[in-house]
């Protein structure tokens, strides 16, 4: 039923499960837990989701949630009180940035050195101009500030011809560009959901560890298990698939249907674990 395409993957599916309480699972939100909408504030979880992955975290280790949306986004999200009952959870907001957790349920945040209000009003600008960029519009994070193309007629070229003027306001601020479903996104440099697994897992010193994303950003915290996998630690990659970014599958070790194949994994790994069933593979 659990079977990854590779041998490191097997191995780090079988430690989760072998010993689930020395293990941490760590998700994105949007694309893995969430659908993708045409209106990022509107995202919701998939029904019964969260009620899924609380259940598998009351089992296991601890659990996050990383994104790049502020943590409070994700505590008014529906269903949000059911994730309340894993012993060990966090949110960790704006790449980080931003941290809530089940042992300190009130959000901390870092400060941000970049001037993103700057690059705001640059981007705004930008976007007014006529052109196959038209319709694009900005999602402010706070912390952060995205382009969205997937409202104009034509989403990808919209995206081909912001790429580079997106990246030379950017550059011009200090600040980096990170590429996405029909998104680019800015932010400061050295925040990264990779740089977060890491801190992670080193503070909670599992020894094992689980991620699943669905887009280019989650490319760095697969990297983050590769290094841990060289170093002795076992893990395993999991990839919400969808087709606009191939690239993660190419890279997990696990691909499942979107969020409802996530909400099947939860449900599978629950099932596994309360059975002490071996991992098929």
């Amino acid at each position: 039923m659990l079977s990854p395409s590779t041998a490191a993957g097997t191995a780090g599916l079988t430690a989760v499960i072998g010993e689930p309480r020395r293990a941490l699972l760590a998700f994105d939100f949007d694309g893995v837990l969430s659908p993708i909408i045409e209106e990022p504030a509107a995202a919701q979880p998939l029904p019964g989701m969260f009620g899924a992955l609380a259940a598998l975290g009351r089992l296991t280790g601890p659990v996050a949630i990383v994104t790049g949306r502020p943590a409070e986004f994700l505590l008014a999200r529906d269903g949000f009180d059911a994730l309340t009952t894993i012993p060990d959870f966090s949110v960790y907001g704006h790449y980080g940035l931003e941290r809530w957790s089940t042992r300190s349920p009130r959000v901390r945040s870092l400060p941000v050195a970049a001037d993103i209000s700057a690059v705001r009003a640059e981007l705004a600008d930008l976007l007014r101009r006529p052109g196959p960029a038209a319709g694009s519009w900005l999602e402010d994070k706070g912390s952060a500030v995205a382009v969205h193309t997937r409202r104009t007629p034509d989403p990808a070229a919209a995206l081909a011809a912001l790429t580079e003027p997106v990246r030379d306001i950017a550059a011009r601020h200090q600040l980096r560009v990170e590429p996405g479903k029909m998104v680019l996104e800015i932010r400061p440099p050295g925040t990264s959901k990779g740089e977060v697994l890491r801190q992670v897992m080193t503070e909670k010193g599992t020894a094992s560890v689980l991620y699943a994303g669905d887009d280019l950003g989650d490319l760095s915290a697969f990297a983050v298990i590769d290094e841990f996998r060289e170093a002795g630690m076992p893990g395993v990659k999991v990839c919400s698939a969808s087709a606009e970014a191939p690239q993660v599958a190419t890279a997990a070790d696990l691909v499942v249907d979107g969020p409802a194949g996530i909400r099947g994994l939860l449900d599978d790994l629950r099932r596994e674990i309360e059975g002490h069933r071996p991992v098929a593979g």
